[in-house]
């Protein structure tokens, strides 16, 4: 009898198991009275859950007399890892009512489901209870907190938490440095980085990932090869996942050569590497190195998920040409992938930047389900095309529907608006997306609605709004100006422009040929000659516009 107790233990203990293997093994604790047992019920219930079975983990959990804090950490662990949040967090609950206290795991299961489910009152809820309960100084409930408030955004309440904390040990470090990489205050994870070596905490590979998932721009390239190099120096380069996040790095710094160095240094790069180099030429305008990389990819029996297919549709967009989109388009419906509401809206686009807007129409007729992106894709469409009165209605059924409209819809409308001359519909939208949903206008706004004002001839209009701003306006926005001007050949108020875009833009090259055209127009040969003799002098040149057919 011994050694069967000790073969059925053994086959618990099995981090997985078939599920009819797990019933039987259930049928087995039933039979020898053990079901009620904690210790062999939790290892059931991970069995259970490791199947997706939870209807029958549930029913072993409620039929226990005695619970451990083991078989509610087992239960609750459970709901969450299959994106039961709800239910996760009604079980966490009920065990603050129940005579069993929960224990740090507890917390750190239940910190991870709030912060995965956006559930920004859970995690400040859920911190309440870790000071209750005494463990607000222990280092594992600290991390989760940590971890959870940084996901979630908070950093600063996730500094609170770490500075509050009698012991920093490598986790906790690494939790607080990869809260600040996440958004993006590199300066801050770089310096607590430095700290962390001075209190003699040796960095891992966590540690490295962590700090590098801050470095987003281009002129932060040094500070990341200097990361590099200190990978190099630590034997950290041989790992796969930091070399992955190294290719993102320098693809999102717009350092192609280097992503494609350490891309092309690993001997078997995942989905999440491929995305990255895909990406990164993508953004930095390579958008045939993309494509060719995703059919080497696909070469190499990688199947793309529904970012990287919304990201390739992106670019074929941007090159305007359809017979790589169909293919994408087909690799989609192939994979299941052409539901996904991020994919449909990528195809969206990506037809009506291909001349084919019914077809982009009709995509997102289809559509089982919409959200503010694809109908921010649709009004961007429509704009596209001038056609603003369908736009706006968009834009209302939107509301009516119930989404919440964000800057980019706002810049969709207001581009819409100035393609379509709807000068009255383009003051209220204006108007409204402060007053109305809180959204305060960037530069792109103001772009647009100056634009809109300048090209219906309300130059005036346009100037006064320019100069309510302050002096810290940027260069974009007088140069909408500047490009109204010329339409309207306004040139007392152009050569006052100009003198502002000047003055915010160094050598303004792109504006000096802008106003060098202008006034070529106007027969002013000796002004476009002292421009175009400036341009020479700061080895400026026009890019020759191009035109192509796709065969």
């Amino acid at each position: 009898m011994f050694v069967h107790f000790k073969s059925l233990i053994f086959e618990l203990s099995k981090l997985t198991q078939p599920l009819t293997r797990t019933k039987s093994l259930h049928a087995l604790l039933i039979k020898t009275c053990l079901y009620h047992d904690p210790f062999y019920a939790t290892k059931t219930i991970k069995l259970y859950a490791t199947n997706d079975d939870l209807y029958s983990a549930r029913n072993l959990f409620d039929e226990m007399p005695n619970r451990t804090v083991y078989l509610w950490n087992s239960i609750i662990r459970a709901y969450a890892q299959t994106h039961r949040f709800r239910d996760a967090f009604t079980l966490f609950k009920d065990m603050l009512t129940s005579e069993t206290q929960p224990d740090s795991f507890t917390f750190a299961c239940i910190l991870r489901t709030c912060a995965e489910n956006h559930d920004v009152k859970g995690v400040k809820f859920v911190h309440g209870q870790v000071v209750v309960f005494g463990l607000g100084l222990d280092s594992v409930s600290g991390s989760a907190l940590v971890s959870g408030y940084s996901k979630l955004g908070l950093v600063d309440d996730a500094r609170m938490v770490f500075d509050g904390l009698d012991r920093h040990d490598l986790v906790l470090y690494n939790a607080m440095i990869a809260g600040y990489g996440s958004c993006g205050d590199w300066d801050t994870g770089l310096r607590l980085f430095v700290v962390m070596r001075r209190m003699g905490n040796r960095p891992d590979g966590y540690t490295v990932v962590g700090l590098l998932s801050g470095f987003t721009r281009s002129n932060l390239l040094e500070i990341g090869q200097g990361i590099h190099g200190y990978c190099l120096r630590n034997g950290f380069d041989s790992n796969a996942h930091i070399n992955s996040v190294l290719v993102s790095m320098y693809s999102r710094c717009g350092c192609m050569n280097s992503a494609y160095k350490v891309f092309h240094s690993l001997s078997h790069p995942d989905l999440v590497t491929w995305s990255a180099l895909i990406s990164g030429f993508s953004q930095s305008g390579e958008y045939n190195k993309a494509l060719i990389f995703y059919k080497k990819m696909n070469y190499e029996g990688r199947k793309s998920d529904t970012v990287l297919v919304a990201t390739l549709l992106a670019a074929t967009a941007q090159m305007a040409v359809l017979a790589p989109g169909i293919e994408i388009h087909g690799y989609a419906i192939r994979h299941n992938l052409d539901s996904d509401t991020m994919v449909s809206s990528a195809l969206i686009d990506m037809y009506s930047k291909c001349g084919f807007l019914e077809m982009g129409l009709k995509m997102f007729d289809h559509m089982p389900k919409r959200n503010m992106v694809s109908y921010n894709s649709v009004i961007a469409s429509l704009g596209l095309y001038g056609l603003a009165s369908e736009a706006y209605n968009v834009f209302r059924e939107a509301v009516e529907q119930g989404l919440k409209p964000d800057e980019s819809t706002f810049c969709a409308l207001l581009s819409a608006c100035s393609h379509g001359g709807l000068v009255n519909e383009g003051r209220d939208i204006f108007k409204r997306m402060d007053v109305e949903f809180g959204i305060e206008a960037k530069t792109e706004h103001y772009v647009h609605f100056v634009k809109l004002l300048g090209m219906v001839g309300e130059l005036e209009e346009a100037y006064d709004l320019i100069c309510s701003l302050g002096n810290d306006v940027d260069s974009g926005i007088w140069g909408a100006l500047l490009s109204c001007c010329d339409v309207h050949n306004d040139s007392k108020l152009a050569e006052i422009v100009a003198s502002r875009v000047f003055d915010k833009e160094g050598d303004g090259s792109k504006y000096k040929i802008m106003v060098s055209n202008f006034h070529a127009g106007n027969g002013r040969w000796d002004v476009v000659e002292n421009l175009r003799d400036d341009l020479d002098d700061a080895g400026k040149k026009k890019t020759c516009g191009i035109s192509w057919i796709e065969i």
